[in-house]
């Protein structure tokens, strides 16, 4: 849906709570008050509103009816004066003239509006509700703005702010802008932010932004790029949309690039090159800053860039990795760091009210943290704590039926699952799942292994779960389970016995990464494709060699971090692109852990909180512990 937002706005009458657009220039002091108002739209807030069915009844019979609406196509429509005035104050000031007082009340009013649209104000004002769509939303909503029927441009928001999409959603913000519908406005440019690299290719209304729009965008902190290519790259598009007419902003778009996140190759071949940086003094005068900047950079082998330069300021990250707990240094740990994925760096924090454990499960629901289980050195635990990153507190939740360490968890359909494990004295093959609404687990089907130190995923609706240790043998099965069913299936085995191993669903396949294969720490990996079903193939080998180990998906990459290499715990970091099929190094942890875990949040609205720019110390360069 692409909403035009260049048709002539509708005018109203001196009866309605907004001033004319015609009156706006001459009205200043007025126009301050109009503009600051609470905003109507309010779609978080919207719920359905239940009328008198006879309401409706005796406007479908024609009965008791005693006004009248004639349309812009000369439809008239009947209708009860009292009933239309208490949705609409403008309907209310025109029925009962209460601008020529004294005067007869009115029976008939003559509107620009089209029937079918007045019809749909109508039936919200006698049923509570109307029936908005794709269609007739982008007139639906002024007309209920001239009105000032708060409930249908309640549903007018709600509606657009469930439809928005990369390829619509610069159509919805200006329109939500143009009307006034702050919440709608605000949501709409969070999602732009949000999404941005898939706007620059699927929106065809980018090239058409304002240059104050497009400016605003690409300065923003929050500004979710996985680099800073796509910025530039951004610009250029833009520009070269309208070179004659757009090439006076590239100085001032330019400087919106973060250079010093751009590699150096990418920045001499793609933006030094660039036709108008090659013809214009004035552009390469506001790159030189940066020529200077990765020239130093080049010349020093291994150095890093300095973030507290303005050039290499990082944004804040949409994604934030939490690593939670593990074995180092001999004993289990309860310490988290967080991972800032723009800036490349961990940090380190110390929550005085976590126990230490490992080999526990981890998984994110609702933008919540929830540890299961896991091992002290001592105990094994069948407890569960559940962390907010808003507040801070971690906090308990019902414990399961059974302890579990090496535990498998992962979510599927809103519930958390518990696979398997060890319990100090037996290997498991029992299941059991979470309801968190209800804060109560249940036992389910169990799987046809007994599997500790297996990993599990889901993935097209079904979970699936890989290796482990039976208490004999290290396994190289595979099972997947149909929750509709409530039935466990083998699949093919992969193509190497791994335990400490990790199962990660990426990009239409199953990655099982690493593990123990009951002689050494395996750096291959292998993937399968369960809607293609064949064999398990290998896939690039990772750097390091490890098992209980953590992974996460992040910016469209899988991370894994930590683990075992067969003689120490290791801190390495590394992330697999499967554009490139390569893996990269990635800044490693703080602390040599093992028998970690690791989950995602996304869109945290303190995530600036977790970030850089939140936690570095201007004039170090160094990681720094933070109590939590």
């Amino acid at each position: 849906m692409e909403l035009n937002t260049k048709h002539r706005k509708l005018s109203k009458t001196k009866n309605s709570v907004r001033i004319p657009s015609t009156a706006r220039s001459r009205l200043t002091k007025r126009k301050t008050v109009v503009r600051k108002r609470k905003c109507a739209c309010l779609p978080e807030n919207y719920s359905i509103v239940e009328f008198p069915p006879i309401w409706n009844e005796l406007r479908q019979n024609g009965q008791l009816c005693d006004g009248t609406i004639v349309c812009s196509d000369l439809k008239s429509i009947h209708v009860h004066r009292a009933i239309l005035s208490a949705v609409s104050p403008y309907f209310r000031a025109i029925f009962v003239n209460s601008l020529k007082k004294g005067e007869p009340e009115e029976t008939k009013i003559i509107v620009d509006v089209p029937s079918y649209h007045m019809k749909l104000i109508l039936d919200y004002a006698y049923t509570g509700t109307c029936a908005v769509t794709a269609e007739n939303v982008e007139y639906l909503l002024p007309y209920a703005d001239k009105f000032d029927v708060v409930g249908v441009i309640q549903l007018c928001c709600q509606f657009l702010l469930q439809e928005l999409r990369p390829h619509n959603c610069l159509g919805i913000f200006k329109f939500a802008r143009y009307y006034f519908c702050g919440e709608l406005e605000k949501k709409g440019k969070l999602y732009i932010r949000q999404n941005f690299s898939r706007i620059l290719k699927e929106c065809i209304e980018f090239k058409s932004l304002a240059y104050d729009e497009l400016e605003d965008i690409l300065r923003d902190d929050e500004l979710n790029v996985r680099n800073e290519e796509i910025v530039f790259q951004a610009v250029k598009t833009w520009v070269e949309y309208d070179l004659e007419n757009r090439k006076k902003y590239i100085p001032s778009l330019l400087s919106c690039v973060r250079f010093g996140h751009i590699s150096y190759k990418y920045f001499k071949l793609n933006i030094l090159q660039w036709q108008p940086v090659v013809d214009d003094m004035k552009n390469q005068e506001v790159l030189y800053p940066a020529i200077v900047f990765h020239t130093l950079l080049d010349s020093r082998p291994g150095a890093e860039a300095d973030l507290n330069d303005p050039l290499a300021r990082p944004r804040i990250p949409y994604e934030i990795l939490f690593a939670v707990g593990g074995w180092s240094a001999g004993s289990p740990t309860s310490f988290v760091e967080t991972y800032d994925t723009r800036a490349d760096r961990w940090f380190l924090s110390i929550h005085m009210d976590l126990t230490p454990r490992a080999y526990h499960g981890l998984c994110s629901l609702n933008n919540l943290i929830y540890m299961i289980g896991g091992f002290d050195g001592s105990d094994h635990f069948n407890t569960v704590r559940c962390y907010d990153p808003v507040t801070n507190t971690w906090h308990e939740r019902a414990c399961m039926y059974q302890a579990r360490c090496y535990v498998s968890v992962v979510v599927h359909d809103g519930l958390i699952y518990a696979l398997g494990g060890y319990n100090g004295r037996t290997r498991m093959s029992s299941v059991e799942r979470y309801y968190p609404n209800k804060n109560q687990w249940e036992m389910t089907t169990p799987m046809n292994k007994q599997r500790s130190d297996a990993s599990a995923a889901s993935f097209a609706g079904k979970i699936y779960i890989v290796g482990g240790f039976n208490g004999q043998e290290v396994l190289n099965s595979a099972e997947v389970f149909d929750p509709d069913s409530k039935q466990w299936t083998f699949i093919r085995s992969m193509l190497s016995p791994r335990s400490g191993v990790s199962l990660v669903a990426y990009r239409d396949c199953l990655f099982a990464l690493g593990g123990f294969n009951g002689y050494s720490r395996l750096n291959t990996g292998e993937r399968f494709n369960p809607q293609r079903g064949g064999d398990w193939q290998e896939v690039t080998e990772m750097f390091s060699a490890r098992s209980n180990f953590a992974t996460a998906l992040l910016d469209d990459m899988i991370f894994v971090i930590g683990g075992f290499n067969g003689s120490t715990t290791i801190p390495h970091v590394e992330c697999y692109d499967g554009d490139t099929l390569e893996w990269y190094d990635a800044a490693p942890m703080n602390l040599n852990r093992s028998a970690l875990s690791a989950c995602v949040l996304t869109g945290l609205p303190n995530a600036r909180s977790f970030s850089y720019l939140a936690k570095a110390v201007p004039a170090a360069g160094a990681d720094q512990v933070h109590p939590a």
